[in-house]
């Protein structure tokens, strides 16, 4: 197979926003050391990390787009992230749609995504590219797929098969209905209840619908939360027109990039280590004490870590229930994380001041990349208490770093973290503390099992952390399921040309 074209709207290294771009970039790594050539396609933001990317430089292609009635030059860029042919396009219009030190959030989100999706098929029409996969993540690149086969495919550009990838079924993108007429998609072909109308209203679009309905391959980010998202309770009203198209919908576990994540030869940590020499995760553990100022004359106190955006998704109550019971159970606790919600956050100030001189207690109320990578180290325990979590990479990369993960049942963490007292699991597998109900008598029943252990077995603690430092969380396994999807698409096309002569 050739080439997946992967459209998006951020890469790692480049225009990271939470967990996406981490799993973008590795992904397409993954897929690239596997033979396949990998292109991607990228608004050119102006808040984007410039000094991460290589050789970038204009190309001698103006790529005209339509847009409101009329076309619009494009500017087009190519340079090299992480190894990887990028693609940035920048819009030549009057609304500046990436120059604004940003990449979501706008009032406009609708139309600048809707017109980034519309120039990156431009691009690869007028650059005649022949990519095998289009490759699309999320709302802001859904707009692909009813727009490859209504206006694109028919111009000759019909050799591809659209993969879908949704990241959070909570994000969907919806706008009023007569939007969608901006980048040339036909309202009444569309707004329909099988192809774009919102379940919400009939005057309401919803692009990730759209993507579902009109992409071959749909796939979403762990097993259990495809599960999850078929039900009326997970699906955030789009279960009906998922259990509709289930025969190409899948969940594929994600991974994480063990080359940025790796205790051995991590650059930000103090002390590198790995199984074989834990040493240096004990001095990792008491050189942030000491720059967080938290006590460190007890190295058996076990120190609980939390790297999150607070946000309920996240379970903030459990959060800050975690914080009080860790020091009742004679622990230390660490949070980093901001919220973007003002009550969470002025909650979160408020419990950060009244801890700001405590011993063993200490948040930091921010992002902080280096920061995160010495508290996965340091760490004794790790908690992600999610209400839902369509994968999570938190309790990946814990583990990897020797923190043993304290998780709730739901999506990517069912799929993850198996409990060390669960029966039904195979001894080999159970790497960590697990709970279903999303209270504090159900989140407690796993975090004093965790601390019980920690206290009372070092030998069988020393054995768990060795155990989950060795479990292979790459993106080689998710790759290679990737890989098959567009093998068994591309084939299917190729054989109905075939058939019809």
């Amino acid at each position: 197979m050739g080439r997946p074209e992967e459209s998006r709207s951020e890469v790692s290294a480049v225009a990271l926003v939470g967990g996406l771009g981490d799993v973008l970039s590795a992904l397409s790594k993954a897929l690239q050391r596997k033979g396949h050539l990998v292109e991607i396609v990228l608004p050119k933001y102006d808040c984007m990390q410039y000094e991460s990317i290589q050789d970038l430089r204009v190309l001698d292609l103006v790529v005209e787009s339509y847009f409101d009635g009329q076309l619009f030059k494009n500017k087009i860029w190519i340079g090299t992230v992480e190894g990887l042919p990028v693609y940035f396009i920048e819009p030549l219009h009057p609304a500046k749609f990436f120059w604004r030190g940003k990449t979501y959030g706008e009032p406009d989100d609708f139309r600048r995504f809707s017109f980034f999706s519309r120039a990156a098929l431009e691009l690869l029409h007028q650059a005649d590219k022949k990519p095998d996969i289009i490759h699309c993540h999320d709302w802001q690149t859904a707009f692909v797929a009813p727009l490859y086969w209504d206006l694109y495919a028919p111009k000759g550009l019909n050799s591809a098969r659209i993969c879908f990838t949704c990241h959070n079924f909570e994000y969907q993108g919806t706008a009023p209905a007569s939007e969608i007429a901006s980048c040339g998609l036909d309202i009444h072909n569309l707004n329909r209840p099988d192809r774009m109308q919102d379940h919400s209203s009939p005057d309401r679009i919803n692009p990730v619908k759209g993507a579902i309905v009109f992409s071959n391959i749909v796939t979403t980010v762990s097993p259990t939360y495809a599960q999850e998202v078929r039900t009326s309770k997970g699906g955030q009203g789009l279960h009906a027109t998922l259990n509709a198209h289930a025969q190409k919908f899948v969940g594929i576990l994600n991974g994480i990039d063990t080359d940025s994540w790796n205790p051995a030869t991590d650059s930000f940590l103090r002390f590198q280590y790995n199984t074989n020499d834990l040493e240096g995760k004990a001095e990792n553990k008491k050189a942030l004490q000491r720059h967080l100022g938290l006590s460190f004359s007890d190295s058996r106190r076990p120190l609980v870590g939390c790297i999150t955006r607070l946000v309920p998704q996240k379970g903030v109550h459990l959060i800050r229930h975690a914080i009080y019971r860790s020091l009742e159970l004679g622990g230390q606790f660490v949070l980093l994380g901001s919220s973007p919600v003002p009550d969470i956050r002025r909650e979160f100030e408020e419990i950060a001041k009244n801890f700001e001189n405590h011993e063993h207690v200490r948040l930091i109320l921010k992002y902080d990349e280096a920061l995160s990578h010495s508290i996965y180290a340091s760490s004794d325990m790790f908690i992600i208490p999610s209400i839902f979590e369509p994968c999570g990479l938190t309790q990946m990369i814990a583990m990897r770093y020797g923190a043993i993960p304290i998780a709730r049942k739901t999506g990517g963490l069912n799929d993850s973290v198996f409990d060390v007292d669960d029966d039904t699991i195979p001894v080999q597998l159970r790497n960590g503390y697990t709970f279903v109900t999303p209270n504090e008598q159900g989140f407690n029943g796993a975090f004093d099992r965790a601390f019980n252990h920690y206290k009372n077995d070092n030998e069988s603690w020393q054995e768990l952390i060795n155990r989950v430092m060795n479990i292979d969380f790459s993106w080689d396994t998710s790759a290679s399921q990737y890989e098959e999807l567009y093998l068994q698409s591309v084939s299917r096309a190729r054989a109905a040309r075939q058939a019809a002569g």
